[in-house]
C-alpha cells in the first residue's frame, strides 16, 4: 500500500478510536458481574468511567434493587435510574467530590454478611473522592494535590501521598463496609496496572506507608502545611494492609494492554505491521518523544526492530515536569508528539497520534493531536516557534493553531495514554 498524508491520518484516527472501543464499559461491564445478592446491593464508585459504568449495570441488572452514588468528572454524567450520579472537579478536588466521597462512606455503613457492596472505580477516582483524613481539609489535599501536579510525581507517588492524607482512600471504604462483601470491577489508567494505585485503591489494602508518603514529599521538595506534616509525622491510623480486607475482592475489567491489543488489530487490518512497546511506559513527555523519534527512523532506515510499513505502538502515562516556568497550554499527550516532530525534523513518511483515552490530555479540551511530515513546517507557517513552545510548555497551542487536535469530548472511559507511530 502507498501511503499518503490523508490515508495515514485515518488509520491512526481508527487505531486510537478502536483503542478507545475496547475499552467502553457498555461493552466490558456485565462479563465480570458477581452473583446477584441475597440482600441489599450497595453500589459505590468514583473515576471518570463511574457513571457509564453504574448505567452499564443497571442496564445488565434490571431486576436488582440497586442503591448508592458514584461521583463522576464534571460533563461525564449519564442518565441512571436507580444510582445517583454526582459530578465533581479533576484534576484538583473540589467540595462536590468532597460531599460525594462522604456519601459513598455513609452508603456502605451498618451491611450485613448477605450485603454486597459493588465499586466502580476508574482513573480519576483519586481526585473524585477527596475525604479529609480527621484534623486535615479539602483546602490542605488540594494545596498538596497541585503541588504534586506540577512536580513530575508519578501517578503512584501521587496516590499514595493521597492515601495518606484521606478518610476513604487506600482500603478504608472496604473496611467500613465489612461484613458486607466488596467486589471491586475497575478500569485501570495506571501504569502496571496495580489494584491499589488505580484511584488510590478505597477498596482493596494499601502496601505504602505514612514514611513512603513523606519520603515523596521530601524527594519533590514540597513542603505542606506545619499541621499536614504532623498528620504525617504522626502516622496515627494506617491504611487497612494487605490480608487485612478477607471480605474484599478486585475483578480488571479493562487495562491499556486490552486496548493496545485492539489498536493492534486495527494495524493489521489496515496493513501494517504492529509492534506493541509496552503499555507501562513512564518518564518525561518530550524525553519520550525524542526516544521513539529514534527508533521510528531505525524502522524506516534499517528495518529494526521490525519492517515497515509498521506502528509502534505504547501505553502508559508519562509526566510533564513545569519546574520555574510559566506554562503555556497542554498535555502530556501534545508535548509528547511535539518533541517527536521536532526531533524527527520532517522526516518523511512518519506519522504519528498520541491522545489521552479519557478525551481530555492534562487540562484541556483535545484528546491529544497528529504529526506528520509537515508538521514544523505548517507550524511556522503560522508563526509558531516549535522548539520555544516545547521548552515553554505551550504544545497545545501549536496543534491548534495548524488544525491538528484531536477532538473527542468525553469517552467516558479511561485506560491511559495511547501513542502511535505509523512508518511508512
Amino acid at each position: 500500500m502507498t501511503w499518503d498524508e490523508g490515508g495515514a491520518r485515518r488509520v491512526l484516527r481508527d487505531v486510537f478510536g478502536a483503542a478507545v472501543a475496547a475499552a467502553d464499559p457498555r461493552r466490558v461491564l456485565a462479563a465480570h458481574l458477581p452473583a446477584k445478592p441475597r440482600g441489599r446491593c450497595v453500589v459505590v464508585g468514583g473515576g471518570k468511567s463511574a457513571a457509564v459504568m453504574a448505567a452499564a449495570l443497571e442496564d445488565a441488572w434490571p431486576d436488582v434493587a440497586l442503591e448508592g452514588v458514584v461521583v463522576t468528572r464534571y460533563a461525564h454524567a449519564v442518565p441512571t435510574k436507580r444510582i445517583t450520579v454526582i459530578e465533581a472537579s479533576h484534576p484538583v478536588p473540589d467540595a462536590a467530590g468532597e460531599a460525594g466521597a462522604a456519601r459513598l462512606l455513609a452508603a456502605v455503613q451498618g451491611l450485613g454478611p448477605d450485603d454486597l457492596v459493588l465499586a466502580l472505580m476508574s482513573g480519576g477516582a483519586s481526585a473524585l473522592l477527596p475525604l479529609a483524613a480527621p484534623g486535615l481539609t479539602l483546602a490542605d489535599k488540594q494545596a498538596v494535590n497541585r503541588a504534586l501536579l506540577a512536580s513530575g510525581a508519578t501517578i503512584s507517588e501521587m496516590n499514595c501521598v493521597r492515601k495518606h492524607l484521606s478518610a476513604i482512600k487506600g482500603g478504608r471504604l472496604a473496611a467500613a463496609a465489612a461484613p458486607a462483601r466488596v467486589v471491586t470491577l475497575a478500569i485501570s489508567d495506571v501504569p502496571g496496572d496495580d489494584p491499589a494505585v488505580i484511584g488510590s485503591g478505597p477498596t482493596v489494602p494499601d502496601p505504602t506507608s505514612f514514611a513512603d508518603a513523606r519520603a515523596i514529599l521530601a524527594k519533590y521538595g514540597i513542603v505542606p502545611a506545619p499541621h499536614v506534616a504532623a498528620h504525617l509525622a504522626a502516622a496515627a491510623d494506617e491504611t487497612p494492609k494487605p490480608g487485612s480486607l478477607p471480605h474484599a475482592e478486585f475483578h480488571l475489567i479493562a487495562a491499556p494492554m486490552m486496548a493496545l491489543r485492539a489498536a493492534a488489530a486495527t494495524a493489521r487490518a489496515a496493513g501494517l505491521t504492529p509492534l506493541i512497546l509496552g503499555d507501562a511506559l513512564e518518564g518525561e513527555s518530550r524525553e519520550l518523544g525524542t526516544v521513539l523519534a529514534g527508533i521510528a527512523r531505525s524502522v524506516q532506515t534499517h528495518g529494526e526492530p521490525l519492517a515497515a510499513p509498521a506502528l509502534l505502538l505504547s501505553g502508559g502515562e508519562t509526566t510533564v515536569t513545569i519546574g520555574n516556568t510559566t506554562p503555556g497550554k497542554g498535555g502530556r499527550n501534545s508535548e509528547f508528539l511535539l518533541a517527536l516532530a521536532v526531533a524527527l525534523k520532517g522526516t518523511p513518511g512518519i506519522w504519528a497520534v498520541a491522545g489521552d483515552t479519557d478525551g481530555i490530555d492534562g487540562s484541556e479540551d483535545a484528546a491529544g493531536a497528529l504529526i506528520g511530515p509537515d508538521t514544523l513546517a505548517r507550524a511556522r507557517a503560522a508563526l509558531c516557534d516549535p522548539a520555544a513552545m516545547l521548552a515553554g510548555h505551550d504544545s497545545y497551542s501549536l496543534f491548534k493553531a495548524v488544525g491538528d487536535l484531536v477532538l473527542t469530548g468525553p469517552t467516558l472511559t479511561n485506560v491511559n495514554d495511547l501513542r502511535a507511530i505509523l512508518i511508512a
